[in-house]
């Protein structure tokens, strides 16, 4: 009897803890039902949000709000007069105020450098030495990039206008396949303390070159601001353009891992390779849209630093017995800092966010256990895998360069040849002296 009660007791126990499992189980089930159903809930409800609704695309266009400062001093210079004409749109017209602002403002800036670009032409045609020619040389052509604004910043601005609401676009097709908007940690703040540093930048840069060079009075600083500070901003703004581009990649291959851990299914990797593809698109507008400008950027700083190499060159070797460096030989030697600074910063920070679109999804898509897998997903990774390869993510100024950093070696070896030419063209003339 005792073993029998004993047995039974046991039995029951059982019975009730199996009740309390299969009650737990029962409502985490139900829990996980409302879970996926609420999920899907607010896929559908994603899923409606339009594009072309301009107020939708303006509450998930942070892109916008964090680089807002740099386009106003881009319109304060006078370089690129876009506007934000309503929610979610950005547009360029020559009718517009600050397109009229823009024309006024640089007529009155081309007066400026006319009076101070006639001065050194003035100075290039009378003088005999062979440094204060190279250094006429160097000032005249810093003042060239003032006359094509009009070619490289209202001729562009159109397709600059687009590039941009194209951002409010992504975000929005963001939003709507991971469920979460895209954010771009310390891009504020950041924009912010290279606006400031690209104005001082350019005082500090005038005001050195005036102390260490002859016949560079201070006056003449006045036509050189806004050229510099111009320059130092669209170095800044690509910088900030290939920082957001390679943060919304990081975002991407984040999601779209998670995304995969929980279900990875021929929709989720689907929706995510159109997202990918959306990006790369985004990477490659970003060279064509300013094509004109930084082609021109780059002939600029080419021309620049073979001019001032060459000529702190050629001063070293007539004063190869003098073994210190006189303010005219550091001025050019700060001159070849700035712009192989400039020329290293737009090649490495493209390279850096085109190594970032491709590398994170291609890192998943190699790691999902194809065992687990069924048809229809591997079919879909297979063909994200080749638009991987058949669409590369490249910076390209509309097919005449690619923007890596073979561009910076390339243009090193260029200039090293350039170079070698001028100082046996320097080395004849200096023999025929003899």
């Amino acid at each position: 009897m005792y073993r029998e009660n004993k047995i039974s007791s046991l039995l029951n126990s059982d019975i009730q803890t199996r009740k309390k499992f299969e009650i737990l189980n029962q409502h985490k089930i139900k829990i996980m039902d409302l879970t996926f159903q609420e999920r899907e809930y607010n896929s559908l409800l994603r899923a409606k949000l339009s594009s072309s609704d301009g107020d939708t695309v303006e509450l998930h266009d942070q892109f916008y709000r964090d680089h807002k400062l740099l386009l106003i001093l881009f319109r304060v210079l006078a370089v690129m007069p876009i506007l934000r004409s309503r929610p979610g749109k950005i547009t360029f017209s020559w009718k517009s105020g600050a397109t009229i602002y823009a024309i006024f403002f640089w007529c009155f800036l081309t007066v400026v450098v006319l009076i101070v670009g006639k001065e050194r032409v003035r100075i290039l045609q009378t003088t005999t030495q062979f440094d204060e020619y190279i250094y006429a040389i160097i000032f005249v052509i810093y003042l060239v990039p003032h006359f094509w604004i009009p070619f490289v910043g209202w001729g562009v601005a159109k397709e600059v206008a687009k590039y941009k609401t194209s951002w409010g676009s992504f975000q929005l097709r963001f939003y709507r396949v991971t469920g979460t908007s895209l954010q771009f940690p310390k891009l504020k703040s950041l924009i912010v303390i290279i606006s400031v540093g690209c104005l001082l930048c350019a005082v500090l840069f005038l005001l050195c070159l005036s102390f260490l060079l002859e016949g560079y009075p201070l006056w003449h600083t006045i036509a050189y601001y806004h050229i510099i500070t111009m320059i130092n901003m669209n170095c800044a703004l690509w910088y900030i353009n290939s920082r957001a581009i390679k943060a919304a990649s990081f975002s991407l291959a984040f999601c779209f891992r998670k995304e995969v851990m929980k279900d990875c299914s021929a929709s989720v990797i689907s929706k995510y390779r159109f997202l990918w593809l959306n990006l790369s698109e985004l990477l490659q507008s970003l060279g064509n849209a300013y094509a004109r400008t930084y082609s021109t950027l780059c002939i600029f700083i080419f021309v620049n630093i073979v001019i001032a190499v060459y000529g702190a060159f050629a001063e070293i070797m007539d004063h190869k017995h003098d073994y210190n460096i006189s303010y005219k030989e550091a001025g050019l030697i700060v001159d070849v800092i700035y712009c192989c600074t400039l020329l290293f910063i737009f090649c490495d920070c493209s390279h850096k966010a085109t190594l970032g679109v491709a590398k994170g999804v291609q890192k998943t898509l190699l790691s999902i256990d194809l065992l687990q897998a069924d048809l229809e997903a591997k079919k879909e990774i297979d063909i994200f895998i080749v638009a991987i390869e058949m669409n590369p993510a490249i910076v390209s100024l509309k097919g005449y360069v690619t923007v890596n950093r073979e561009l910076l070696s390339s243009s090193i070896a260029t200039i090293t040849v350039y170079l070698l030419v001028l100082i046996q063209f320097k080395f004849s003339l200096d023999k025929g002296q003899l």
